[in-house]
């Protein structure tokens, strides 16, 4: 049938009508997020230790406890186990690492501080001489925690690094660290040698080359000595890089797997933070809540990444956190840096990236926790009169969202949404082939200083196949991203004098249909 030119246009129109109302009807619904019902072929692991931890090495016995373990250590870790089904693992090393010596003279720890300053209240030790006993110290972590201990490469002594090894397998042979089934998995040797040429502990001019053969000649009496072996037992780390100056790729061009001590190597592990407070400086937590940034500080290391897993090994964020050296004031240690700390370690995991072990110090300011209490302050040294007991910093809600979004089950698989909004990002969660979760970030800064009314987004989830119905949301509520406390995650708060979680669940079911509000400065996560 032929239309008239006059009832053309006026369908024409119609349709055009028609299309306008749709498209106005669907952009009011909000911002349009896709997922998948079943698990994509790009989602990758999510195990269970994907968020670990990495220990300053000069005051491990704070964090451990001596002659009792430190409750508030344990009760902060255990928090993440029961989320998880695992305790995160820990690594023990760091700058301090290439600072230690092994005494048959010393039973647990002596070390060396310098004095404090405005920039950096609490420095790690310039000297320390550490026992037996000192490794011992890893009884009292939570039954069935993973660990990795750093020794020292910075000395160049190989008798040193020999002892230090011999010393932790001797540990993780006791009855005590035995019975609370604390693993020894990896030894580091050295850590950030890509830096030493910088922090006097080689020449200037100390090349990637040059490391390779001093890293063979220091590690293979060491793990000779620790009796690690191709069979069962402990192997080693590899790599520890604190930037791009040395890399994995470098170094496995160099031939260190076809040494003796890097035929032990099962994996590899880089840092990186996304700037440095060493000499302090003035940061903008709004520019740092940036999920331009996020992916961009990861995705660098994108080869790396690639090359690592080409051989069958797994590739770490050794030790990570938000600013280097500690961490800046009104950056490190505030909500934003947990919202950030979310997104961070999810996109991680989309990378490839097995675990990220995020870095702790006593009084740092990028703390999850603060595991003793404090007699000056982590910005600026001032004292404290009172001291400040131990206590959870905004991170922490971080890491227990992040478990949450892990789960119990061992098998969850993570994919990034494509969510049309500069400063949110999403990723979905599988376990068994299926969609379980979701997680939401607004990264969007609302701060003390912010006026008006708060801006929030609507996000309306669109299903490939089979869309749930309901889902159940826990949000982490926040004030302002430039707050230091009073968050709370599902209506609860971990504030406590014990880290134990106090006040009654709070959370909200929806019809997916209708989709979602996500606040400026909140992460939610959606249970289906």
């Amino acid at each position: 049938m032929r239309l008239s030119p006059l009832l053309h246009a006026v369908l024409l129109g119609c349709l055009c009508e028609a299309y306008a109302l749709v498209s106005e009807r669907f952009a009011s619904n909000g911002t349009p997020v896709n997922l998948n019902s079943s698990v994509p072929p790009n989602a990758e692991p999510l195990v269970s230790t994907h968020l670990s931890l990495s220990i300053e090495q000069d005051r491990w016995p704070d964090w451990a406890g001596i002659a009792q373990r430190n409750e508030f250590t344990h009760n902060a870790l255990v928090n993440l186990q029961q989320l998880t089904g695992q305790p995160p693992k820990i690594r023990v090393g760091a700058n301090s690492e290439d600072h230690t010596v092994w005494s048959p003279t010393v039973t647990v720890v002596e070390a060396t501080f310098p004095p404090a300053s405005s920039v950096t209240p609490y420095p790690e030790a310039t000297s320390i001489t550490v026992g037996d006993a000192y490794y011992q110290l890893s009884k009292w972590l939570p039954t069935g925690t993973h660990m990795i201990w750093g020794v020292n490469l910075g000395l160049d002594n190989a008798t040193n690094a020999a002892n230090m090894a011999k010393s932790i397998i001797k540990a993780f042979g006791t009855p005590e660290v035995r019975a609370a089934n604390i693993v020894l998995d990896l030894i580091e040797v050295g850590n950030e040698a890509d830096l030493y040429q910088n922090n006097g502990l080689r020449p200037p001019g100390f090349t990637q080359e040059q490391y390779v053969a001093d890293w063979i000649s220091i590690a293979g009496p060491a793990v000779q000595a620790a009796g690690l072996s191709q069979s069962s037992g402990p192997k080693v780390q590899g790599a520890a890089f604190a930037g791009q100056g040395y890399t994995p790729t470098g170094i496995i061009n160099d031939g260190i797997l076809n040494s003796a001590p890097g035929k032990l190597i099962r994996q590899i592990s880089q840092h990186r933070y996304s700037g440095a407070f060493c000499s302090g400086g003035d940061f903008a937590l709004a520019s740092f809540m940036s999920k331009a940034a996020v992916r961009s500080n990861l995705t660098i290391f994108s080869a790396d990444v690639a090359e690592v897993r080409g051989l069958g090994l797994p590739y770490v964020l050794g030790e990570t956190n938000s600013i280097a050296c500690h961490g800046a004031p009104g950056v490190s240690n505030t909500a934003g840096a947990a919202l950030w700390t979310i997104d961070y370690t999810l996109q991680a995991a989309t990378l490839g990236m097995v675990e990220t072990y995020f870095h702790q110090g006593i009084g740092f300011k990028y703390n999850f926790f603060q595991p003793i209490s404090l007699n000056r302050s982590t910005l600026d040294a001032t004292p404290l009169n009172p001291p400040q007991a131990a206590h959870v910093q905004p991170a922490y809600y971080a890491a227990i969202l992040v478990a949450h979004a892990v789960g119990t089950t061992g098998s969850a698989r993570v994919v990034e949404l494509a969510v049309p909004a500069d400063n949110v990002s999403g990723y979905a969660i599988y376990e068994h082939g299926r969609l379980v979760r979701a997680v939401f970030v607004n990264l969007d800064a609302w701060l003390i200083s912010s006026t008006g009314t708060r801006p929030s987004m609507h996000l309306q989830l669109a299903f490939d196949t089979g869309a749930p119905q309901t889902a159940t949301v826990r949000r982490l509520a926040i004030q302002h991203a430039d707050d230091v406390s009073g968050l709370t995650l599902g209506g609860q708060s971990y504030e406590t004098p014990d880290a134990l979680v106090s006040g009654r669940e709070s959370l909200q079911t929806i019809n997916v249909g209708d989709g979602v509000d996500i606040a400026s400065t909140e992460a939610i996560l959606l249970s289906f």
